[in-house]
């Protein structure tokens, strides 16, 4: 478990980014965390994943305090981050090696088995031995992907991960998301696509460094004005969900996927 007590933080420039944050993340849950530009998201991902440390409170990964030095180490393995650019996280020429530097910092067994397999989870296997700089933008995120899979982190943060990639390259990258979902990775997703919030099991609301609501997926409908008070765009999904709900035509959906809705439609008008 993933937990944040009382969490304040301040640059050195003495800007309060984050103040009073309580938050607690169950393995398995798949959490988004929204909210405008300069809200705090990306800094409460560095928190989380020991880059920064509190100014004040305790962030704690299954139980061990990210300001203690002697836990540095184990933090490492147990929690993976993936930012924006993948050409600022990819440190090697070749695949196998990129890959391999994390395994060996952290001095882990079967490096061979780890890469092949966090590549294979990834659709990446045939590149092992491939140059990055000759990927794609969409590759370059998946080979970060597999470098945190290939550590066996327990805990996956994605900070705005697709903001660069086209739009095949984010449906690869859904699909992969979802998979690890699937698999019972417990995933905290920063992101300001609004239409991504619809994958996760819990969304977290960020605003002036403070977290001001949050609330399970499918309690969604409920919180639209809180959404909309705090000029958050409503998922397109959303919108229409409601206005089909208004004209009495009730679906509930737990995935919230377009498929599901075009399926839960056809079916409503066929009655």
């Amino acid at each position: 478990m993933i937990e944040l007590k009382d969490v304040n933080f301040k640059y050195k420039n003495g800007k309060e980014v984050l103040k009073n944050i309580n938050l607690q993340i169950s393995e398995g849950e798949f959490v988004s965390i929204i909210g405008k530009n300069g809200s705090g998201k990306s800094t409460l991902a560095k928190l989380i994943s020991g880059l920064e440390k509190p100014k004040k409170g305790t962030v704690l990964i299954d139980e061990l305090d990210t300001k203690k030095k002697a836990n540095f180490q184990e933090l490492r393995k147990k929690v993976g981050i993936v930012f924006q650019n993948p050409e600022n996280q990819i440190l090697f020429n070749n695949v196998y090696d990129d890959i391999a530097f994390a395994i060996n910092n952290l001095k882990l067994n079967d490096i061979e088995i780890r890469i092949q397999q966090a590549l294979e989870k990834v659709d990446m296997k045939e590149f092992i031995k491939s140059n990055t700089y000759e990927l794609s933008l969409g590759q370059k995120q998946r080979v970060t992907i597999a470098g945190v899979l290939a550590i066996n982190s327990k805990y996956i943060i994605f900070d705005e991960s697709t903001t660069m990639l086209d739009s095949y390259g984010k449906e690869t990258f859904y699909k992969i998301l979802r998979t690890l979902k699937e698999q019972g990775y417990t995933i905290i997703y920063i992101t300001n696509a609004i239409d991504e919030i619809l994958m996760a099991d819990r969304i977290v609301l960020i605003k002036k460094g403070e977290i001001i609501s949050q609330f399970k997926k499918e309690d969604i409908l409920e919180n639209i004005d809180v959404l909309k008070s705090n000029s958050i765009e409503i998922p397109y999904l959303v919108n229409f969900v409601e206005k089909l709900n208004i004209n009495g035509i009730k679906v509930e959906l737990e995935k919230w996927t377009k498929e599901e809705l075009i399926e839960k439609v056809i079916e409503v008008y066929k009655k």
